[in-house]
C-alpha cells in the first residue's frame, strides 16, 4: 500500500519539481503512515503546484467532474472472466461527457497541464451495463474524500505494471479505506463509494478444474469399454437479497454497489452459465427472484425447476434444476423440519429429495442406467442448536431413504448438496460420512464444530432419545412405517432375554389344553422374592421402550454410504479448503456427498470406494489466505457470499 502510494506521489510532483528535490521529499517521508503522507501531499501540491493555478482551474473543480460510461452486455463468460477495470479499456465502450467534461478538456489542453487532473479525467464515474431481459445495473467508480483522491487517479496501464499498486484497490485495509467513506457531493448524481475496480479478481480468485478420470476405479471402467453416463452438478448457496438487506453488518468490506441485486443476479447467472451444470441445487434462493428472474432464465437454458421456499415468514428457500435433455423427472419430494410442538424440529428450513432418470443419448442400442437420487438442503445456522441440526438431517435422510431404495431393498446412487453449516470432522459431518454416530451427552454446539463454547457455565446437551417416536423415524433414519419387516424363522429375541421372563404370571399358569404327565407338566414353576422382584422390573422396562430401540442408547445411523466430493485440504498449499468467509474468517459448510462402497473402517473413519457412481472431475476451491487477497466475499467478482461447488460423474451403463 506505502509502495503505491508513492509510485502515484511521484507522477504528481514529477513536471513540478526537479528530481532531486522529489526523491529528497520521498526520502524524509518513507516509514511515515498513509494518512500523514496523504496530508502532507496535499499540502505540498497546493503550494508547488495547484496554488499557481487560476481559480477557474482549481482543485474543487475536478471534484465536480461526471463522466459517464456505457457498454453493451457481453454475451457468455466475458464478464465472468473480465474485471471490472477490464471493462474500463474495453472498445466496446463509448464516453460521454457533460459540460464540466468540456472544461476539463480545456484545462488539460491548457500550457499549466497537471498529469493529476490528466489521469482524473480519465477516470469513470459511473458504469452502465444493459442486461437483455432485465433492470439496468451500475457498477460506479467514484471519486473520493480528499485523503484517497489522489491514488483514485492512478491510470489503469501503471497499476497493471506495479504489483504494489495493484494492491492499493484492495478495500480491507482499514486504515486507508475505511468501511464507510463520506460521498463527494456531485450535482445530480446519488452518492457512491470507492470501488476497488483495479484488483484482477479473476486472476485472484482462479480455480482449476481437477481431473479424477485417472484414478484406478475409472481406468479399470474404460478398460472393459464400459460406457458412463457423464453428468455436472452445482451447488450453490447464491445469497438472498432480503437477507443481505438484514444483515448490512456483515458486509461493512463491501461496496454498496456490489451488493445490489441488479448488480448480483447477472454476475451469479454468468457463472452459472459458465460452467454449464446439468443438475443445479441452490440455496437461499429468494422466492420473488425465483419466480420472476431465476426460474424463466433457467427454462430458457433448458433447466426444468422446483423450488421450495422456508415455511414460516421466510422469504427464501432451495431450489433444483435439471436439464430436461439429460434426465426425466421420477418423483419429487420436498421435505418441512418444522414440526409444531416439537421443540428439536422447531425451525423453518426446509429440503428437496428428486429421483431422476438419465436420459440415454440415441444410439447405444439396449442400454439401461441407474435412477439418481439428487438432494438439496439448507440446514439451520445457529451454532448453539445442533440439536435442530442433527434432526433436521435425521428427516432428511429418511426421506432419501424412502425415495431411493430399490424394492430389492438396496438404493440408488444418491447425491446430497446443501449449506449444512457444519464444519468438515465435525460430529454432524462424521454422521453423514461415516453413517453413525454416538450423541448422548454431546453439548449441542459441538455437533457443527462452528464455534467453540467451552467456556460456558452452562451449556445444551443432546439427551437420548433425540426426539420422541411420534415423530415416526426410527434410530436409523427411516420412516418407522417403511422399515422393511424381519425375515421369517429370524430370531426376535436372545435366550437370555427370553430366560428373564421363566417365571412371569403367563409361564407360571398351566395351559388348559396341555395334556397331564406327571413329573413333567404338573409341576408348577416356583420363584423365589428376589426372581419375581426381578422379573417385574424387567417386564416394566419392557413396556416402556419404544420403538426406537437404539436410540435410547444415544446412537443413530444411516446405511446410504455417503462420502464426500472434496477432500478439505489444499496439498499445494498446505491450507483448508474454505467455502464462506463470514466475517472475514474462513470456513467450509456447503457439501457435495455421493454414493460410494465403504471399504474398511480405520480409526473410527470409514473409507471408501467409487462405486456405480464414479467422480470423474470437480473444481477447486481456495483457501482463506488467497479470498482476503480478494477482499473476502462477496466481491465484484463473485456476487456471493459462498463459493458454487461443481463435480463430474459417471453412472456406469449396463446392458438389458
Amino acid at each position: 500500500m506505502t509502495d503505491a502510494f508513492f509510485t502515484y506521489r511521484k507522477n504528481v510532483l514529477l513536471a513540478k519539481s526537479p528530481s532531486t528535490q522529489i526523491e529528497s521529499v520521498f526520502a524524509a517521508t518513507r516509514g511515515r503512515s498513509v494518512p500523514e503522507e496523504q496530508e502532507d501531499l496535499l499540502q505540498q501540491w497546493l503550494e508547488e503546484g495547484v496554488g499557481n493555478l487560476p481559480a477557474s482551474e482549481s482543485v474543487p473543480a475536478v471534484r465536480k467532474v461526471s463522466v459517464t460510461l456505457t457498454s453493451d452486455w457481453l454475451e457468455g463468460s466475458e464478464l465472468l472472466m473480465t474485471s471490472l477495470s477490464d471493462l474500463n479499456t474495453s472498445p466496446e465502450v463509448t464516453r460521454c461527457a457533460d459540460q464540466q467534461h468540456s472544461e476539463l478538456n480545456a484545462l488539460a489542453s491548457s500550457e499549466l497541464q497537471d498529469h493529476a487532473v490528466q489521469d482524473l479525467a480519465r477516470l469513470p464515474s459511473e458504469e452502465t451495463v444493459t442486461v437483455a431481459g432485465s433492470a439496468p445495473w451500475a457498477a460506479v467508480v467514484p471519486q473520493t474524500d480528499h485523503q484517497t483522491a489522489g491514488c483514485a487517479g492512478i491510470n489503469v496501464e501503471v497499476l497493471n505494471d506495479d504489483p504494489a499498486v495493484l494492491a492499493w484497490g484492495l478495500a480491507c485495509d482499514a486504515e486507508t479505506v475505511p468501511p464507510v467513506l463520506p460521498a463527494w457531493p456531485i450535482q445530480d448524481a446519488v452518492p457512491f463509494y470507492p470501488v476497488p475496480t483495479e484488483v484482477p479478481y479473476h486472476e485472484i480468485l482462479w480455480r482449476d478444474w481437477e481431473d479424477l478420470s485417472v484414478q484406478p476405479c475409472v481406468l479399470e471402467q474404460v478398460s472393459k469399454n464400459t460406457p458412463l453416463f457423464e453428468f455436472r452438478v452445482m451447488s450453490y448457496n447464491i445469497l438472498a437479497q432480503d437477507l443481505v438487506e438484514q444483515g448490512l453488518d456483515l458486509y461493512v468490506h463491501c461496496h454498496p454497489d456490489i451488493l445490489n441485486w441488479n448488480y448480483r443476479l447477472p454476475n451469479l447467472l454468468q457463472e452459472i452459465q459458465h460452467w454449464d451444470p446439468d443438475v443445479l441445487c441452490l440455496q437461499e434462493v429468494q422466492e420473488n427472484h425465483y419466480w420472476e428472474q431465476l426460474e424463466p432464465t433457467f427454462k430458457e437454458m433448458g433447466f426444468a425447476c422446483f423450488y421450495k421456499r422456508r415455511t414460516g415468514t421466510k422469504t427464501d428457500g432451495c431450489a433444483v434444476c435439471y436439464k430436461r435433455s439429460r434426465f426425466q423427472l421420477i418423483s419429487l419430494s420436498p421435505v418441512e423440519y418444522f414440526r409444531p410442538g416439537l421443540d428439536i424440529l422447531n425451525r423453518d428450513n426446509v429440503g428437496l429429495v428428486l429421483l431422476l432418470q438419465p436420459v440415454l443419448p440415441e444410439g447405444l442400442g439396449l442400454k439401461a442406467v441407474s435412477p439418481l437420487c439428487v438432494a438439496n438442503t439448507h440446514v439451520l445456522f445457529n451454532p448453539r442448536r445442533g440439536d435442530i441440526k442433527l434432526a433436521q438431517v435425521a428427516l432428511l435422510l429418511a426421506e432419501i431413504d424412502k425415495i431411493a431404495r430399490t424394492t430389492e431393498g438396496s438404493y440408488y446412487p444418491v447425491i446430497l448438496c446443501g449449506d449444512l453449516n457444519s464444519v468438515p470432522d465435525s460430529p454432524l459431518y462424521k454422521f453423514i460420512r461415516n453413517g453413525e454416530l454416538s450423541y448422548h451427552g454431546m453439548p449441542a454446539w459441538k455437533v457443527s464444530g462452528q464455534e467453540d463454547f467451552s467456556q460456558q457455565l452452562y451449556s445444551r446437551k443432546l439427551l437420548a432419545p433425540l426426539w420422541p417416536s411420534s415423530l415416526g423415524v426410527t434410530d436409523k433414519c427411516q420412516y418407522a412405517t417403511l422399515c422393511q419387516p424381519k425375515k421369517p424363522g429370524r430370531r426376535e429375541y436372545s435366550r437370555d432375554f427370553l430366560l428373564q421372563f421363566r417365571f412371569c404370571d403367563a409361564a407360571c399358569e398351566r395351559p388348559p389344553q396341555l395334556v397331564l404327565l406327571e413329573g413333567v407338566t404338573d409341576a408348577k414353576p416356583v420363584a423365589s422374592a428376589r426372581e419375581h422382584s426381578a422379573v417385574t422390573a424387567v417386564l416394566k422396562r419392557h413396556k416402556s421402550l419404544s420403538f426406537l430401540g437404539k436410540q435410547c442408547s444415544g446412537v443413530i445411523q444411516h446405511g446410504l454410504n455417503l462420502t464426500s466430493v472434496y477432500s478439505h485440504f489444499l496439498p499445494q498449499r498446505g491450507r483448508p479448503e474454505v467455502t464462506t468467509m463470514p466475517m472475514g474468517l474462513g470456513a467450509t459448510v456447503d457439501y457435495i456427498f455421493y454414493s460410494a462402497e465403504p471399504v474398511e473402517n480405520k480409526a473410527g473413519r470409514r473409507l471408501y470406494k467409487d462405486g456405480a457412481l464414479k467422480l470423474l472431475g470437480r473444481l477447486s476451491l481456495l483457501s482463506e489466505d488467497v479470498l482476503l487477497m480478494a477482499n473476502g466475499l462477496p466481491n465484484p467478482f463473485c456476487s456471493s457470499d459462498h463459493l458454487c461447488l461443481l463435480a463430474s460423474f459417471g453412472l456406469e451403463v449396463s446392458s438389458l
